[in-house]
């Protein structure tokens, strides 16, 4: 079954960087500096802190032999469609090796709008009335299914588009309750839909090897004091002063340095 995608001409490429993902790493980057956002593992999902009003991109690396398909989803929406988000979906097409930043939300083949963590209630999600699965991102893998005799096929990562106009239904589940109280956590984030930025894409077809995912990657995200009262992050150690019964007096007296 063919399907119609999205191809991406220009390719972000990088270092190695901390991630999640077997078939492909996943990594979120700070905007302004180009730095990753530490990558936090705990009970069993992984964790990334951000700041309200910081830009931030979704880096993914294919590290398999073939093409990969990566229908991607933030606060349980398609960053592509803007559809509440299935496997079934649009996404971003990698070719083996590639790098590739996702910085949007797509509008069109030639714009985005910019990914910015901001309070719970300003994200996308939420002023689109899907507020259940803010503070997730999700990167569904699929393989491509190749033919016997395949005609090489260009390195550049790609997009796909939706195929059908079938209902679609959040795969992601909400997000549990914090271990630790909500009372001592600052305002949830989520992303919110930030200014245009150009972002060329174009169509081409995909074939998925199978209907259900390669694999999933899910990471999720909140601010750095909320991870910290969740214990994600380790709370700041604070030195005890040690007290000096002489805190007026020089710890020694040497001879100084002549007038200049």
């Amino acid at each position: 079954m063919k399907r119609v995608v999205l191809i991406v001409t220009f390719a972000l490429m990088g270092c190695q960087v901390q991630a999640a993902g077997r078939l492909a790493e996943v990594s979120l980057i700070n905007r302004a500096t180009g730095d990753i956002l530490p990558t936090y593992y705990h009970h069993g999902e992984y964790w990334v802190a951000g700041a309200p009003g910081a830009r931030y991109s979704i880096a993914i690396y294919n590290q398999s032999g073939g093409r990969l398909l990566a229908v991607t989803a933030v606060d349980g929406v398609n960053v592509v469609s803007g559809d509440t988000a299935a496997w079934s979906q649009t996404g971003y097409v990698y070719a083996p090796g590639q790098r590739y930043e996702i910085t949007g939300w797509r509008k069109n083949n030639d714009e985005v709008a910019a990914f910015e963590f901001t309070a719970a209630p300003n994200s996308y999600a939420a002023r689109t009335g899907r507020a259940a699965n803010i503070g997730v991102i999700g990167v569904a893998l699929f393989r491509e299914r190749v033919a016997l005799v395949a005609a090489p096929m260009p390195v550049m990562p790609m997009a796909e588009r939706a195929a059908s106009e079938a209902s679609a239904t959040s795969e992601a589940s909400a997000a549990s309750e914090p271990l630790a109280d909500r009372a001592e956590r600052s305002r949830k984030l989520g992303t919110g839909h930030g200014q245009r930025e150009d972002s060329h894409v174009d169509n081409i077809d995909f074939e998925r090897q199978q209907d259900v995912p390669d694999e999933v990657v899910r990471i999720r995200y909140d601010s750095s004091e909320n991870l910290i009262a969740m214990g994600v992050i380790a709370r700041p150690r604070h030195t005890v002063p040690v007290p000096n019964p002489f805190p007026d007096s020089p710890l020694a007296r040497y001879v100084p340095d002549p007038p200049r």
